[in-house]
C-alpha cells in the first residue's frame, strides 16, 4: 500500500502500544515520515526488532517495556520520553486488549479489571503526562485507539465495548479542556484489521474471518498500515481543524448497521 507523504522531520512521537499490530505499523509509519520514536509496549524482543527496523530507516528509536495499569511505570516513562527528546510533539495512545470473549454474567472480576485498566485506565494515564508536557510546550497532538465497538454494542464483548466507548468519552472532553492550547485530541474507531488482538478475540484467523467478513461491506479485513495513515493524518497539519473526534476506519460496516449482523 503506498504510504500519503507526511512530513514529521524533527518532530518526535511517544507511542504507547507499540510492538504489535497497529501500534507498530503506526511506528513505522511515522518513522518513514521523518519522526523520531519513543516507544512503550509489551515484549522486548519485538521491541527489538521493531528498533532495527526503525534505525534502518535512519530515525531515533527508544523503547521501554512498560505495563499501562502501573500509574508510576507510565508516569516514568513519559518522564524520560520528554528528557530523551526534549519535547513530544504527537502521542498515539493505542495499548489495548481483546480480554475474554464470552456473555456478560460468565465474566470475572479479573476479566473487567484487564479490559478497562489496560483499555481505558492506560489511556488516562497517558494523557494525564501528556496534556500538561504539551501545554507547556506550546502544543502537540494526541490520538487515541478506540474501536468500532467504542461506538456500537456487541453481544459477547460487552465490556471491551464498554471500555472503548470510555476513550471516546475521555478523548471528546479532553478535546474541550484543550482546544484553546493548539492540542488536537482524537481518536481513532477501528473495525476489523488483521492484529494478535483480532486474532485473539475470536480464536485464530480463520475464525476472525468467519466471523466478521459478513459484516464487512468492503469485504475485506484492513492491514495495520491502512490504519496508521489515518493516525497520521490526525496527527499532521492536514487535520489542523480537527478536535474531539472519533474517525471510524471500518469498511462501511458501522453505516451498513444491523442489516448486516
Amino acid at each position: 500500500m503506498a504510504q500519503v507523504k507526511y512530513d514529521f522531520s524533527g518532530k518526535s512521537v511517544l507511542v504507547v502500544g507499540g510492538t504489535t499490530g497497529i501500534g507498530r505499523a503506526t511506528v513505522l509509519a511515522f518513522a518513514r515520515a521523518g519522526a523520531n520514536l519513543f516507544v512503550a509496549g509489551l515484549g522486548a524482543e519485538h521491541g527489538r526488532s521493531l528498533g532495527a527496523e526503525v534505525k534502518d530507516i535512519g530515525r531515533d528509536f527508544e523503547f521501554r517495556e512498560v505495563n499501562v495499569r502501573d500509574g508510576k511505570a507510565m508516569k516514568r516513562l513519559h518522564e524520560e520520553a520528554f528528557e530523551r527528546f526534549g519535547r513530544i510533539d504527537v502521542a498515539f495512545n493505542n495499548a489495548g486488549v481483546s480480554g475474554k470473549t464470552a456473555p456478560v454474567h460468565e465474566l470475572e472480576d479479573a476479566d473487567y479489571d484487564l479490559l478497562m485498566e489496560v483499555n481505558l485506565k492506560g489511556i488516562f494515564y497517558g494523557l494525564k503526562h501528556q496534556i500538561p508536557h504539551m501545554i507547556a510546550k506550546g502544543g502537540g497532538a494526541v490520538v487515541n485507539t478506540s474501536s468500532l465497538f467504542g461506538v456500537m454494542g456487541f453481544a459477547t464483548t460487552a465490556v471491551y465495548c464498554a471500555s472503548k466507548w470510555g476513550v471516546i468519552g475521555l478523548t471528546n472532553s479532553v478535546a474541550l479542556e484543550v482546544a484553546r492550547k493548539n492540542i488536537r485530541v482524537n481518536a481513532i474507531a477501528p473495525g476489523s484489521v488483521m492484529t494478535p488482538l483480532i486474532r485473539d478475540m475470536f480464536g485464530g484467523e480463520q475464525a476472525a474471518r468467519d466471523t466478521v467478513l459478513p459484516m464487512i461491506p468492503m469485504g475485506r479485513i484492513s492491514d495495520p498500515a491502512e490504519i496508521a495513515q489515518l493516525v497520521l493524518f490526525l496527527s499532521s497539519d492536514a487535520a489542523s481543524f480537527i478536535t474531539g473526534q472519533a474517525i471510524v476506519i471500518d469498511g462501511g460496516g458501522f453505516v451498513a448497521g444491523a442489516d448486516q449482523l
